[in-house]
């Protein structure tokens, strides 16, 4: 990637090339819908007006190419310290394998920081191996088992 991509705030517009890059792989696929679907719609706002959630997309030549979601977690442990959550990684096709994912976790650890996080988290399914190597590459470890329980 030549240029610096601009990481900024999710728009309404924005929503078709999110849903996009969500269905773009085999468990996206079997869980998204139509971009049209009032339910990301709903989901959107709500998420636009938490002051504790930031759904981000990496824009490159004006272009959505890459989004995250960063949730904020207030929590009592480690003295009452706030988490961010990473969530919903995703870069585009055309995109991939040229370092955007590392930019983009960089900009999120930056931005935690900034907030006064204590911790960076996240998720991935246990299917998505490369996944994994890339998040260890970035200094991240595999310390905790994950449980959830579908209730659709």
């Amino acid at each position: 990637m030549d240029n610096n991509p601009v990481f900024r705030p999710a728009r309404i517009e924005d929503l078709p090339a999110i849903v996009a890059m969500l269905a773009d792989d085999p468990l996206g696929a079997a869980r998204e819908g139509d971009p049209g679907d009032k339910r990301y719609l709903a989901a959107f706002e709500r998420i636009d007006a938490d002051p504790y959630d930031e759904l981000i997309v990496a824009e490159h030549e004006g272009e959505v190419v890459g989004t995250m979601q960063l949730t904020y977690l207030a929590g009592l442990s480690r003295l009452g310290a706030e988490r961010c959550q990473i969530e919903a990684v995703r870069v585009g096709a055309a995109m991939r394998g040229q370092g955007l994912g590392r930019r983009m976790i960089a900009w999120a650890i930056d931005r935690a920081r900034e907030r006064g996080c204590a911790m960076v988290q996240l998720t991935s399914d246990k299917t998505r191996t490369d996944a994994h190597r890339f998040y260890h590459s970035l200094g991240f470890t595999a310390s905790h088992e994950g449980y959830k329980l579908s209730l659709s």
